[in-house]
This record gives structure tokens, sequence and C-alpha cells, in this order.
């Protein structure tokens, strides 16, 4: 049964996308079988992968308003053990269309749609990773619903721990009421300015805040990382021998490692 990770955040900016798509595509490389599912309505995390939005049948708002399946929507990319179910901008008007179908179904539960879509694949795959949006509705209760757990990119700058009690809050009611086995995988620090001393002072805040969560990896702020999706390619394709690079296969042993799996 693989493991479904969520990468959760409401601030926009922090590295959500760019740690889904780079942790999805190095467990890859390190020869897991990943589902990368972009749960944004902007469907950053699907071109970024080098997938032409204009090639796109089917996609996660189809499966989620219950149109098609998982496995219709999943897309191979071309990188090896990397699959993803693609978002476009109909994702927009999902909070919309799950309300109106509470109302008027009785016993549909909004919150749990893309949890009941999610068990036909689960088998197939050691992850599922989840690139959500960067708010706190609909989307992402679901994605904290069918998730086992969370992982939390934190920006290195002054206003890291601005929102953090307000997502905390939001992890414990989804655990309160809808996913009690739900926890908090890991803090990813990102976009780490090394010429400043102010990015050290958060980490330091951050590590003595969420103490053992926090991973040892810390994403630097590169340019190479914020090139590659706009190329179609995560940065070990990008630029393989880069910090960047490095980094997020760090991040993916580490993710192994905490899950028992080390290779």
């Amino acid at each position: 049964m693989g493991k479904v990770i969520s990468l959760v955040n409401q601030k926009g900016g922090v590295g959500k996308t760019t740690t889904s798509i780079n942790l999805s595509a190095s467990l890859a490389v390190l020869g897991k079988k990943v589902l990368l599912i972009d749960l944004d309505p902007q469907g950053n995390t699907t071109t970024g992968v080098g997938i032409n939005k204009g090639d796109i049948e089917k996609s996660i708002y189809d499966v989620l308003i219950e149109e098609c399946t998982m496995q219709q929507a999943m897309i191979k990319t071309k990188y090896k053990n990397l699959y993803v179910v693609p978002a476009t901008i109909n994702l927009a008007g999902l909070n919309a269309e799950l309300l109106e179908k509470s109302r008027t179904i009785a016993g549909f539960k909004k919150g749990e749609q893309l949890k009941i879509c999610l068990q036909e694949l689960r088998e197939e795959f050691d992850y599922v990773i989840i690139d959500c949006p960067p708010s706190l509705d609909v989307i992402t209760t679901n994605a904290l619903t069918a998730s086992n757990s969370v992982i939390i990119p934190v920006q290195c700058e002054f206003f890291a721990l601005e929102g953090i009690t307000q997502l905390l809050k939001t992890i414990m009611m989804a655990q309160k009421s809808l996913n009690p086995t739900l926890d908090i995988e890991g803090v990813l620090l990102t976009m780490l300015d090394s010429r400043t001393n102010l990015g050290f002072e958060v980490v330091e805040d951050i590590r003595s805040f969420f103490k053992e969560k926090v991973y040892n990896t810390i994403i630097p702020r590169l340019v190479k990382l914020t090139e590659a999706p706009s190329h179609g390619e995560p940065i070990i394709v990008y630029d393989p021998k880069s910090r960047g690079a490095e980094a997020y296969i760090n991040l993916a042993k580490e993710v192994i490692e905490r899950n028992g799996n080390q290779q």
C-alpha cells in the first residue's frame, strides 16, 4: 500500500510545487514508483513535469466530480517510475461543485472524494505525492483526508512562522473529524539564502518549534530551481550536478528512511 503525502501550506511561494515535482522525481530516480497529483488549479506541477496542458483530456477535476477514474486521468511522464494526474483551471470550480453535491445528494461527503478515488491505485505505487493549493479550502481538506501524512514547506524568511498556527489548527481539525491517523511527515526548510544571517536565524526558530520533525536537508535558494519547471524538467534532469539536485535527492532519501524503506 503506497504512502500518500500532501505538501501543505496556505502561504504561496514557499516551495510546495517545486518540492512536489522534485521530491517525486527524486523518489522515482531512487527506484520508487511515484504518482504525483496536481491539486492546484494553476497546474504548475503539471507543466513542471513536461505535460502540455493542451494535450490533457482528463484531469483531477474530472476524477473528483466522478466523470472518470484516477486511472483514466493518469499520465505516464517521460521520466521512469513517475506518473502524474494533471490539473487544469477547471479545478477552480471544484469547491462550488462539491458543495452543491453535498446539498443535493444524501450521504455525499465533499471532503472525502479524493480518498475514495485513490483507493483503486494505492497498491500500485510506493508513494503518492499531492501538491496542494495555497489555501485551506475543500480541495486541501480532500488532500488531508486522503493522506497518511503531510510535509510542510517553510520558507527561510522573516515571516516564516506566520500562518503556521492556522495551518496546524487545520491539520488538527482534519485529524479530529476526518482522518485520525494523519501525521506530520516532516517540515522542510526552503529557499535558504546562505548569504544572510536572517535565513539561519529562521532555521533555528523552525527547528526549536518543530524539533525532530524538521528534515536535515535544507533546500537552497537557487535560480536553477526556479528555471527548471519552465523547461518541464525536474532539477535532477535540468541540472543534475547542481546543489538543488543534490538537496532533493537527499530529501528523498530522508523520506524513504523515515518510512523504514532505506535503500
